[in-house]
Formats: C-alpha cells, structure tokens, sequence
C-alpha cells in the first residue's frame, strides 16, 4: 500500500502547466512545508519540504484558491522517477501525487497568518533549480494510457 497523508503551508503559489496533445491536462506543482513533530535541540522548528503534484480539476482547483502560506491537508502517493538533466546527470525525483486535497485552517486564520510573516525576498532560483530545470518534465505525445490522470 501507498498512502501519504500530509499537513502543511506552502512555500509558494503553485505553479500549473498544461499537458500538449488532443487532450490538455493542468498539472499543478507546489511544495509544502510539513512541520517535524521535534525541533532542533535549541528548540528551534524544523520542516521538511515535500513536492506535491495534482492533475486535472485538483490542479485547477489549486491555482484558482492556493497560494503561498495557506495551510492545507493532502492525501496521496508517493511516486518516484528519474530524467538526465541538460549536463547528462541522472536526477532522481520523489514528490507526492495528489488524490485529495483540502484547506486546513479557515481563511480569517490564514489571513492572520499571512500577516504576521514578514514578506519573503525573491528567491533567485527555486529548490531543485539549480541546473536551470524548472521541476517538469515534458510529457511525450502517445503515451496517455501510462498518465495516472487518462
């Protein structure tokens, strides 16, 4: 069985992208910060931060009413894969796939939340980024029945 069940914020608006082909698909992509039950020993928090993907609707859904800092609950699997980057290394990818996904708090909560954080800086290049990949990967043409969404 693989079932995950998370808690946590994201760390930035998600990003959607559409499938190519007859058919195009929303393929949401975004990272949540999921708090660790034990911090640091000098009683600082720590967080783990696990990519998530949603297809379909739920992306959609996601790009219309998510966005960084909003705390949600997803259900999932964990699935994992590899690609060769534009230097010729073999990458190997671990991220969550979407089944369900649900605001965690109200939006009053959420708001206060927002506020009392101080803005984020801009981030010159997003985790996972640094070869210059933007954390999707070309789906080829043909291959519907092997997407988990066809």
């Amino acid at each position: 069985m693989n079932k995950v069940i998370l808690m946590g914020r994201l760390t930035r608006d998600p990003e959607v992208r559409y499938s190519t082909g007859d058919t195009s698909t929303a393929v949401a992509r975004y990272t949540l910060a999921v708090d660790r039950r034990f911090g640091r020993r000098d009683g600082e928090p720590t967080a783990d931060f696990i990519t998530c993907v949603a297809f379909g609707r739920s992306a959609e859904f996601a790009e219309k009413y998510f966005h960084q800092g909003i705390k949600i609950a997803v259900t999932g699997r964990i699935q994992t894969g590899s690609y060769t980057n534009r230097e010729g290394v073999k990458v190997y990818t671990t991220e969550v796939i979407i089944e369900e996904q649900e605001f965690a708090e109200s939006k009053a909560v959420s708001d206060s939340y927002q506020s009392s954080r101080p803005a984020p800086a801009p981030a010159a290049a997003a985790p996972g980024t640094a070869d210059g990949m933007d954390g999707f990967m070309n789906i080829p043409d043909g291959i519907e029945e092997e997407l988990p969404f066809a």
